[in-house]
């Protein structure tokens, strides 16, 4: 049997717009998820438990509700993202008061300019790079790609003047692309050269999830999926986000009919041609935090999809940053496979207990896998190199308590850090009340940008031969501390 849209055998494609309330009723009641109009299914996955048919449930109704309060949420953020930026340009609310009676309140830039700070730029302030660490050091290039990951969550004028004036780098371009299935611009990243590096290094960062962007989140926890004949099951949100074709799937060439349609792979994949071409000494990597690092893993394997052989030569690293997982095992016996035979070169970062790389549940029913190595960093910012991070799944009666009294340390730990690494580990305001909300959900700070560059600048060492023989010999099980 085909897939509706003709490319793949093998599928479950869920979709909660035209999901009623008598369909989500009755789901709980059948075991048949054919027969329900918002799911399509390939025939041998019709069949569906009660456990699976409640996080389809679960999920559909988030999804819904996203779809309904869309506007207002991005009202909301957009609110809330003024009133960061007017504290931040008075000084803090005090500051705010004193200018008020004063008559002297400096108004805020606007929200397309390259001082107006996003939600997460709030969280983590830090725009410099870590002068200690140099072009050439072991952990160079990883802590770079973390504060890209970090910036590409800013809009176009702030990224360009931060690479530009403090990073003293080589702006490319910052791009929005358009996604197939939602008709609608969906995915963001943008593209520097490091010309101090050697080889020079051309930098891809995907942005993450935005925390007022429902649509990000919809396509975070949508749990639809399509099989790739040899390849395996691939989440279907990180797909369409991609540049994932209706009808089509991953054609190797797409006909950019306006500059509307400019689709995530394709764009970049064309745009890195262009790059590599011009200097041939030159490389490339790709990262991105959350859903940002979900869509860096996923560019390679449609470079190998496609059999990008000269691409994939020039392709230095894939870091990604507090990543969910993308698909099942079948597609990490791919990817695993795939970077051996290319000399691909890809690394995990989870700090302590963030919440997004355990998703979606690796388990019976759901089937989701992570591959490659992950670099696991604890809450003293302690690493280690593993096959998977503790507690995968997250939800344990057994992890309770310790993820809520670490949630507790996290907090004081914000106040005692700067005297003990320096000033440039401060936390704000903004970031302190995160972690209070960490107190009542543990996990969901951690995925913060702050632990992530912390890890990152505080490792003391970061072995890449012993690394890169770690990622290119399948099935070691490897565990060393730093």
């Amino acid at each position: 049997m085909a897939c509706n849209d003709g490319f793949c055998a093998n599928y479950l494609i869920i979709k909660p717009e035209e999901a009623s309330f008598l369909d989500l009723f009755y789901l709980l009641f059948s075991t048949d998820l054919e027969k329900r109009k918002f799911i399509t299914c390939q025939e041998d996955s019709k069949e569906a438990d009660r456990r699976r048919r409640w996080i389809i449930l679960i999920t559909v109704i988030i999804q819904k509700i996203l779809l309904l309060i869309a506007k207002p949420m991005a009202w909301v953020g957009s609110v809330g993202e003024e009133w960061l930026n007017l504290l931040s340009c008075n000084g803090g609310f005090t500051k705010l008061v004193s200018n008020f009676i004063a008559g002297n309140v400096v108004t805020p830039p606007n929200q397309s300019s390259a001082t107006f700070t996003s939600y997460v730029g709030n969280l983590d302030t830090r725009l410099d790079l870590d002068k200690s660490i140099k072009p050439g050091d072991s952990k160079y290039y990883m802590t770079l790609s973390m504060m890209a990951s970090k910036l590409s969550y800013e809009n176009k004028a702030f990224v360009q003047n931060v690479v530009t004036n403090h990073w003293k780098m080589e702006f490319i371009g910052f791009y929005d692309f358009w996604n197939d299935y939602e008709q609608k611009v969906t995915t963001q990243a943008f593209i520097f050269q490091d010309k101090k590096s050697i080889p020079e290094m051309i930098m891809v960062a995907f942005r993450g999830t935005e925390p007022f962007n429902a649509y990000d989140w919809i396509t975070d926890i949508d749990i639809s999926w399509y099989e790739l004949s040899g390849v395996g099951k691939i989440h279907g949100g990180f797909m369409k986000a991609l540049g994932l074709q209706k009808k089509k799937g991953w054609p190797k060439e797409v006909a950019q009919e306006n500059s509307h349609t400019s689709f995530a792979y394709y764009g970049i994949r064309e745009m890195l041609r262009d790059l590599l071409q011009r200097n041939e000494q030159a490389k490339f990597i790709v990262t991105g935090h959350s859903l940002g690092g979900a869509l860096a893993i996923l560019f390679p394997m449609i470079l190998f999809l496609h059999e990008e052989t000269w691409l994939l030569e020039r392709l230095e690293w894939v870091y990604t940053f507090g990543q969910p997982r993308v698909g099942d095992q079948k597609l990490g016996e791919y990817m695993n496979e795939q970077m051996k035979l290319h000399c691909v070169r890809y690394l995990r970062f989870v700090y302590c207990n963030d919440l997004v790389p355990r998703l979606p549940l690796d388990d019976s029913t759901l089937l989701f896998k992570h591959f490659g190595s992950c670099a696991y960093y604890d809450s003293l910012y302690k690493s280690k190199i593993v096959k998977e991070e503790p507690n995968k799944n997250y939800f344990s009666v057994l992890e309770a308590i310790p993820k809520h009294l670490n949630a507790m340390w996290e907090l004081i730990r914000g106040y005692i850090i700067p005297y003990v690494k320096g000033p440039d580990y401060a936390e704000g305001w903004c970031l302190r009340m995160f972690r209070v909300i960490g107190l009542t959900i543990p996990g969901l700070s951690d995925h913060g940008p702050q632990d992530y560059v912390n890890s990152t600048r505080l490792v003391s060492s970061f072995p890449s031969l012993q690394l890169q023989d770690l990622i290119h010999q399948e099935g070691l099980e490897y565990e060393k501390s730093y």
